[in-house]
């Protein structure tokens, strides 16, 4: 066995730092508040809904792209799929509201909420280069998949969150 001498230091076993214990998502005052809120239960609605428009839209918006067939109906998708996602992104403000008491980037919620920031600046330049004939139909296109790509990460922030809170309601 190596003796540690004066130029080597002593072996000693290495042993993973312990993680950083996470601040609850919720305090118990916010749960009870969340709980308590007709908004929890029209966020838990509308979640689904919009990814179902979401999913409708794609597929006809990938049709036009492939086939160029559909573009009225493909860019009506998108316009509902936009609507969706700006009634909420306001019903989710007023959760916010009413759990923490800020409107937007609550502590617990600020990086979903930067994110979603970009998210509606993608539908509403598809929405102005829709109205306004800035780009052609297959540019348009293009911005409303890029901006169904930021969709899916940002919801995807949000399933982590909901499995966050779950994990930490489970716990208590």
């Amino acid at each position: 066995m190596l003796q540690p001498t004066a130029s080597t230091p002593p072996l000693r076993p290495s042993f993973p730092a312990p993680a950083k214990a996470r601040a609850p998502l919720y305090s118990p005052e916010e749960r009870a508040r969340r709980d308590a809120t007709r908004w929890t239960l029209v966020q838990g609605v509308l979640a689904p809904v919009q990814f179902l428009v979401f999913l409708v839209s794609l597929g006809l918006v990938l049709r036009f792209l492939l086939t160029g067939a559909g573009e009225s109906t493909a860019a009506a998708s998108v316009l509902v799929k936009t609507l969706t996602l700006y009634t909420i992104m306001v019903t989710g403000c007023i959760w916010e509201k009413v759990v923490f008491d800020r409107w937007l980037f609550a502590p617990a919620f600020f990086w979903e909420d930067v994110f979603s920031m970009l998210v509606l600046a993608l539908h509403t330049a598809y929405l102005l280069a829709w109205f306004n004939g800035w780009l052609d139909a297959r540019q348009q296109m293009l911005l409303a998949l890029a901006a169904y790509a930021a969709y899916v990460i940002n919801a995807g922030q949000f399933l982590l969150k909901l499995r966050a809170a779950r994990l930490q309601g489970s716990a208590r």
